[in-house]
């Protein structure tokens, strides 16, 4: 059975076939490319399969009635052995005509709420390098915090690479 979560706005769903042409699309874009690596399937072949054995992960974004994909954003367990994993986190990329309007926050709740309360996780972290302002700014708003002494060198690149250093923030589930 198909999970979808409705927001005010637009639909977390899982992902279908046409999907992936759009993620890849979507990830071309050098404003993407500047804080993220670049999409491709074997990334789309992951988020699939992530759903297949966890029953959550990373949503098709889409704003019924005018769009059907404006990105992605869930939850998925962190795949590199780093000092704060195991762990989930939260994470989004939109395509950029969506960025400013809301949709990451309003998407990333939902997200959020549904690991706490659904998969009864204890706590969500999101990471980025420190030149994504953008998304430190919805980290902040989520009700996420940073601790400097958490911060970490991603281990997908090589030391020195611009996108190798990264921030890290945390939320625990409330109560």
């Amino acid at each position: 059975m198909a999970f979808a979560i409705r927001t005010p706005r637009l639909l977390l769903r899982e992902w279908q076939d046409e999907d992936e042409a759009r993620f890849l699309e979507m990830s071309t874009d050098p404003a993407q490319l500047e804080y993220l690596p670049p999409g491709d399937p074997a990334a789309v072949a992951r988020v699939r399969a992530h759903w297949a054995q966890h029953s959550f992960g990373y949503f098709a974004v889409e704003l019924p009635g005018e769009c059907p994909f404006i990105g992605v954003i869930g939850l998925d367990w962190v795949r590199w052995q780093l000092r704060f994993t195991p762990a989930v986190q939260v994470g989004w990329r939109l395509a950029r005509r969506y960025w400013g309007k809301g949709y990451a926050l309003e998407a990333a709740r939902a997200a959020i709420e549904d690991g706490f309360f659904r998969l009864g996780l204890a706590e969500i972290v999101a990471y980025t390098v420190p030149a994504n302002r953008r998304s430190w700014a919805v980290m902040e708003r989520l009700g996420m915090t940073h601790d400097p002494n958490d911060d970490f060198d991603h281990p997908h690149y090589p030391p020195g690479h611009p996108l190798s250093r990264h921030v890290l923030y945390r939320l625990r589930r409330p109560g």
